[in-house]
């Protein structure tokens, strides 16, 4: 019997048993893996379509303008023997309804939401009694006021529950409209969002004699502007997908009035914008391209009314621009997309492409004339940065200021007292900031290289300063001195303010070092305690 080689059970040339089906389970594992890969893609381009598509807000045309607009009253005050002008505030919680038949829960100055504007003249001096009615500790900031640090009201002089603060100190600043809001530390955009601000408006005997409307309530009106979003009667604050600006809201209010009109019976009305917004900025302006006059920024009026069609405010920014409206006429203030955001995804996620009607004007049939604006109305008590003593230099990133974020204990810069100095701001973040000093009235001495437009030429004391924007700042520091007490510069993006985007930096007299902020606890109950005493 002969031995021989089995024959391999695989014929010639053809693949081995079970190659077949492997080759097989691989082919269907790659069929497999690409449906799952072309699931995700399609999932995830339908996710990327809604959220584009969905990041839009508009509120354009889209409901009537029904309610009648609030006019925030001015606060009553007493004035003592030696002249000092006395207001008290108080902080306390509530319920509002800015919804028919939907109470919220909100927080307010004096009432439930918002709070009574005040006024004082120059040369006078005031002293405010602040009463802080909440279960939390909080501060008043006297955002764009000249005045001492330890007034200020920043994160420094925080008030405990069921205390009192007592800020006192002489007007010494041109006619302007400022504001004042909460300044807790990592808190700010939560306590001004659910209700905690208000007008501080300061007059002299310049602006007084001026052919201007003046009529508070009448021809002169107040316009808080904020953005809000509800979810059933509550505020919502959270923020969108990819919203890193902070909260966008999808409608606004006016003075606390949702979709408000009000009656006017002059040709010329001066309205007193404020952002009061978390983060959101607008492009104010009418339907009709019409035309309007600027006369004032921030810390107070223009050398000369300049005439536009758009005026830009980003959160804490205030304008004063008077507009001329016909009789029997309804005019909508809007506010219009913009496209200085940086690129289309921020100006996209970060609201500059919506838009939002804001305020009807509704003129009577029959109006009062009113007197032409003037062609000129004062001079800007600013300087000009050719005295600067040195220069600085901010970059502005969501992880902090020049690298670094906010230190309660930690005194970025010292300046000297009565110097000048030319402050250059930088923002290559990729997405809008915006840059507000504490006491001072800045003024913008260029922007990207150039000279600044018409809008940025009057009294500053916040900036917009969308990506890709350089700006110098000539700002003069007149006082008074304090080493230990800080003031603040920091983005008013409250999110951003939050986060850690801010700086502190006090005022010496020549020669004189910075020296220690006080601790953060101890000093707000100090100060509250010290506030009981004076008050």
């Amino acid at each position: 019997m002969s031995r021989h080689t089995p024959k391999s059970e695989v014929p010639d040339g053809k693949s081995p048993p079970g190659t077949t089906r492997r080759a097989f389970r691989w082919k269907r594992l790659v069929i497999v893996l690409g449906s799952l890969v072309t699931t995700l893609a399609v999932a995830v381009g339908a996710l990327f379509a809604w959220l584009w598509t969905g990041a839009t807000v508009s509120t354009v045309d889209k409901a009537p303008f029904d309610n009648a607009l609030a006019i925030p009253p001015q606060a009553e005050s007493t004035v003592e023997r030696d002249g000092t002008r006395v207001f008290d505030l108080r902080m306390q919680a509530g319920e509002t309804e800015f919804q028919e038949g939907r109470r919220t829960r909100t927080w307010g100055f004096n009432g439930s939401y918002l709070g009574p504007t005040l006024r004082a003249k120059r040369g006078e001096k005031v002293r405010v009694r602040v009463d802080n009615d909440l279960d939390e500790a909080s501060s008043v900031h006297w955002h764009g006021m000249h005045l001492p640090a330890r007034m200020d009201g920043g994160p420094h002089q925080m008030i405990a529950p069921g205390a009192t603060w007592t800020p006192h100190w002489t007007v010494d600043q041109p006619a302007a409209t400022l504001w004042y809001h909460p300044h807790p530390h990592g808190k700010t955009e939560e306590h001004v969002r659910r209700g905690l601000a208000g007008l501080f408006l300061l007059d002299d005997e310049k602006s007084a004699r001026l052919p201007l409307p003046k009529r508070y309530g009448v021809d002169d009106l107040p316009v808080v502007v904020q953005d809000v979003r509800f979810d059933g009667s509550r505020l919502s604050g959270d923020r969108g997908l990819m919203q890193n600006v902070g909260f966008l809201g999808d409608r606004t209010m006016v003075n606390g009035t949702l979709r408000p009109y009000r009656e006017v019976h002059d040709e010329l009305i001066r309205l007193r914008l404020l952002n009061a917004s978390t983060a959101r900025a607008y492009a104010f302006g009418f339907p009709d391209d019409r035309d309007f006059s600027l006369i004032g920024t921030d810390g107070g009026l223009l050398a000369r009314p300049a005439v536009t069609d758009r005026i830009q405010l980003s959160p804490g920014e205030r304008a004063e621009i008077v507009v001329r409206v016909e009789a029997g006429e309804r005019v909508m203030l809007r506010s219009f997309p913009q496209d200085n955001y940086g690129g289309f995804w921020q100006r996209r996620f970060g609201g500059g492409d919506d838009s939002f009607d804001v305020l009807e004007l509704r003129a009577a049939r029959q109006l009062r004339p009113s007197p032409r604006l003037p062609a000129t109305l004062t001079e800007p008590e600013l300087p000009d940065g050719t005295e600067a003593v040195r220069g600085r230099h901010f970059d502005l990133k969501l992880s902090g200021i020049n690298g670094r974020s906010m230190d309660m204990g930690r005194i970025d810069e010292t300046v000297t007292r009565g110097t000048t100095e030319l402050w250059t701001i930088r923002n290559t973040n990729g997405m809008p900031h915006n840059f507000h000093v504490h006491d001072v009235q800045f003024r913008v001495v260029e922007v990207n290289g150039s000279a600044p437009p018409p809008a940025l030429r009057g009294p500053k004391d916040t900036v917009f300063v969308p990506h890709g924007t350089t700006m110098k700042l000539a700002l003069r520091f007149t006082g008074p001195a304090d080493p230990d007490v800080p003031y603040m510069y920091h983005c008013h993006l409250l999110y951003h303010e939050d986060k850690g985007m801010m700086g502190q930096f006090v005022v010496v007299e020549k020669g004189q070092s910075a020296g220690t902020p006080p601790d953060h606890a101890e000093h707000g109950a100090g100060q509250a305690l010290e506030g009981r005493a004076l008050g």
